[in-house]
């Protein structure tokens, strides 16, 4: 039986994690996130660590020897081209990882969380796009209360990704987080009777 994969994106802080919470607590549904992908890729005496290193000098590893990501994220969440050369490592490295992962797991839905789906071409890898989605305005001021960021700096982390509208324009399911949870839950439950594409 073919599986049915859903990709479950939107932009950063627009409540993916609530999501992917709520299907894995009440649905018992796999979760397999490119966050955690990503941050193996560049974890302690990793092969892209020291390339990342070799580009950007000692500086950008801590004194424990892993990945400052606060430097890491000043430069690449400013400089278009330094982003694409640091996710042109990783996103190889994250897609052979859902790759394995799906090929592993006996379960007919899994979720996969994949904040840069659309931007890392990873829509092949699922039969279904849901994109959560809340107002501009909502998603800086979560972004700077959750990272303690300044204005410009989560500007800059929400201006790097595709606009929200576009991503609900190429997603089957648009998760509207601007209200309340008990609203956003109650569009997951129907969202799920949603036979798979």
């Amino acid at each position: 039986m073919n599986k049915n994969l859903i990709g479950l994106t939107g932009g950063i802080a627009t409540g993916k994690s609530t999501v992917a919470h709520y299907l894995a607590t009440v649905y018992n549904l796999p979760i397999l996130d490119a966050d955690i992908y990503a941050r193996n890729a560049v974890s302690f005496g990793s092969p892209l660590l020291s390339k990342i290193v070799g580009k950007y000098g000692k500086d950008i590893i801590l004194n424990d020897g892993n990945l400052n990501r606060g430097k890491l994220g000043e430069i690449i969440f400013n400089l278009p081209q330094e982003r694409h050369w640091v996710e042109s490592l990783i996103h190889p490295y994250v897609r052979n990882c859902f790759d394995q992962a799906i090929k592993e797991s006996s379960a007919n839905t899994l979720i996969l969380v994949i904040p840069l789906l659309f931007e890392a071409n990873l829509e092949s890898l699922v039969n279904q796009i849901w994109v959560v989605s809340c107002s501009e305005q909502q998603q800086l001021e979560r972004l700077m209360a959750r990272n303690n960021l300044t204005a410009e700096q989560a500007a800059a982390r929400i201006n790097s990704q595709l606009p929200i509208a576009e991503k609900i324009a190429r997603a089957d399911v648009n998760l509207d987080n601007s209200s309340n949870l008990e609203s956003l839950l109650q569009q997951i439950d129907i969202a799920l009777t949603l036979p798979a594409l």
